[in-house]
């Protein structure tokens, strides 16, 4: 008889399976640095606000023609006399003042079971550094000309570029302002500032189709929002509040005339 047939070869070995890498080893293509003592404090007072406030955001547009003509009509007299350019921001900041005084809810802040009304208004404005978002401090702008709050910006804003900022710089403030329109930002809900109330968010300048008594017409139109303690300040407060700044900006005479 013939011989049985041979069995087959044995298949080859697998190669060994490399170890699963822990998941505290890492990806090697992270990299992992330590937060800056300024990241953690940001991060660390960020949380804290939305951890302790009941925060909500309330919104509105601004038609920007009328400041932008005053702008445009009066800035090189005015760095000529000043020494600085005229921007937005003073505007806003002497808006938020007017604001701020007729809603004083919104200038207070919660301490324990007191609330605390501030009859100075100290606005925080946000301003970025080499190190991060710095929130510096206008002082006393119930004060303040236009003039005034662009020069105090100005300075704060070389100090926060070199780092030369001091603590006290940036502590103590009864508002904040933030402008996420230089980045080009067109609408967000910004985070108040422990221990403040409140936070005025500006937004980036478009051109946008208005109807505007009965035409269509193109405007620039910047979205501005309001975030608030709810704990502290009711809807009507802080919608009345952002109301009133958008009436100061679209119509710049009010400032002269105090209406």
């Amino acid at each position: 008889p013939p011989p049985p047939p041979k069995a087959p070869p044995p298949p080859p070995a697998k190669p060994a399976a490399k170890p699963a890498a822990s998941p505290s080893d890492g990806d090697s293509r992270d990299r992992r640095v330590p937060m800056t003592r300024m990241r953690m404090r940001i991060a660390e007072r960020l949380k804290g606000a939305q951890d302790t406030c009941a925060l909500l955001t309330t919104f509105n547009e601004v038609d920007m023609s009328a400041l932008m003509a005053m702008r445009s009509k009066h800035k090189d007299a005015f760095e000529k006399k000043h020494g600085v350019k005229l921007g937005f921001m003073s505007a806003f900041v002497r808006a938020a003042v007017v604001a701020l005084q007729e809603q004083p809810a919104v200038n207070a802040v919660i301490d324990g079971t007191d609330i605390v009304y501030r009859d100075y208004v100290d606005i925080s404005v946000a301003v970025s550094s080499p190190k991060g978002l710095v929130v510096p401090v206008l002082r006393n702008c119930q004060d303040m000309s236009f003039a005034d709050v662009e020069k105090e910006i100005g300075r704060l804003g070389k100090l926060a570029q070199t780092g030369g900022l001091a603590l006290e710089d940036m502590v103590g403030g009864t508002f904040t302002i933030t402008n996420g329109g230089v980045f080009g930002s067109l609408m967000s809900t910004p985070i108040v500032n422990l221990p403040q109330s409140a936070v005025l968010g500006m937004h980036g300048i478009q051109q946008r189709p208005m109807a505007v008594d009965g035409q269509v017409v193109i405007r620039p139109m910047m979205y501005i929002a309001l975030t608030y303690d709810h704990r502290l300040i009711d809807g009507r407060e802080a919608v009345t509040a952002l109301k009133r700044i958008k009436e100061l900006i679209e119509d710049p005479h009010r400032f002269l005339v105090e209406v």
